[in-house]
């Protein structure tokens, strides 16, 4: 396939950032927004590819789109409401190496005709479903890069919920782009680990004061996990401090919680078990083995059953000087843990480059008891 695809399916989260003044949901976004100066500062941040909306409802035009191809090489994703083999011809004459098709406005005939177009130009595309009938579809059409919107175009609710479940029932041989709805990390975290291939996102870019820098921001790994959380001040000082993901350890522990707390939409919530897990309603697990009657050395993070990420530990209550370089040389995602402290992290993410990192202990001033400079410290030196 062309230049989007491929962009798309490299390792990793990709980012689709996109260029629109309005929105017909939300109403002036960003009205005076430079297209090509948006483009060149979202590749400059890191962006897979680049959206740039071109209908007029959104304040767009393919003029719009021909500015960000003079200021930028990255990818373009030409997005508008298009049905004819004329809208193609026109996004690729503007420089779009990519075109939207919404399955929502075209039947099976029609969006069949303007795959076959879209191949003879050049152009890849993004086949957009909201729902499972509309996923079915694309998949039985082949479409190579699948998007699924969180945002019903009809009432312009966002559900989150549903999109994450969709994106891990498509089929995995294809590109899947999570669209709508992505406002920080851990709504990036949430789609990547569903088996999202790469986000879009618009809004939370046009509203920021700093679109590229908050692009830097969403972009930025490791994740953060604050773990052995037992007091509601203290995930709301995780949370402040910028952590993606809050621990509850829900095994026999000195820091043993209860329950989950609530945590803010900014993060995500793992559950930590020993042995075997339960249905805690958190968004994520963390499971190790039982070994002579506590944690085995390392364990696996669960969505769901899937497993998403090699947890790589420290034995239990002891120490091991080949632990960074052993958890280096796993393959995929790598939660590091074991001994990770504001002192030591960035070390620790230099020699391992892990998925991400976490700590519980050294972040104590007693068991289950978060010392709150130290959360901090430790949270601005893994960023």
């Amino acid at each position: 396939m062309g230049r989007f695809r491929d962009a798309l399916a490299r390792p990793g989260l990709g980012t689709i950032a996109e260029v629109k003044r309005r929105s017909p949901s939300a109403g002036d976004l960003r009205p005076d927004a430079d297209p090509a100066e948006l483009a060149a500062a979202f590749e400059g941040a890191g962006a897979s590819a680049v959206s740039v909306l071109v209908d007029e409802r959104f304040a767009g035009t393919w003029d719009d789109l021909r500015a960000a191809r003079a200021a930028a090489s990255l990818p373009l994703l030409a997005k508008g409401f298009f049905s004819t083999r004329e809208h193609l011809e026109t996004a690729k004459a503007s420089g779009a190496d990519a075109a939207l098709l919404l399955l929502r406005d075209l039947d099976d005939g029609s969006m069949h005709e303007l795959l076959q177009v879209a191949g003879e130009l050049g152009l890849d595309t993004l086949v957009e479903a909201h729902d499972a009938d509309e996923l079915a579809r694309a998949t039985t059409l082949g479409a190579p890069v699948i998007g699924l919107n969180a945002r019903d175009l009809g009432t312009f609710e966002i559900d989150r919920r549903g999109q994450l479940e969709l994106v891990a029932s498509a089929p995995q041989d294809r590109v899947v782009v999570a669209e709508s709805g992505i406002l920080n990390r851990a709504h990036g975290a949430a789609a990547e680990l569903a088996g999202a291939d790469a986000v879009l996102v618009g809004s939370a870019l046009m509203r920021a004061d700093d679109p590229a820098a908050k692009l830097g921001d969403l972009l930025r790994r490791p994740y953060v996990k604050v773990c052995g959380l037992t007091r509601d001040e203290d995930v709301a000082v995780a949370a402040e401090a910028g952590a993606d993901l809050a621990g509850f350890v829900l095994a026999e522990s000195p820091r043993r919680a209860a329950a989950p707390l609530p945590v803010p939409d900014t993060m995500l919530s793992v559950g930590v078990f020993v042995g075997e897990t339960e249905d805690a309603g958190t968004d994520l697990a963390q499971l190790y083995a039982q070994e002579n009657g506590h944690r085995a050395r390392d364990g696996v993070l669960l969505r769901g059953a899937e497993v998403v990420a090699q947890v790589k530990d420290l034995p239990w209550l002891q120490e091991d000087d080949g632990h960074w370089e052993r958890a280096a040389r796993t393959e995929g995602r790598v939660l590091l843990a074991g001994g990770l402290g504001p002192e030591n992290v960035r070390a620790a993410i230099a020699a391992v480059d892990p998925w991400c990192v976490d700590a519980s202990r050294s972040l104590e001033a007693s068991p289950g008891i978060k010392d709150h400079d130290r959360v901090r410290a430790f949270v601005e030196a893994a960023r």
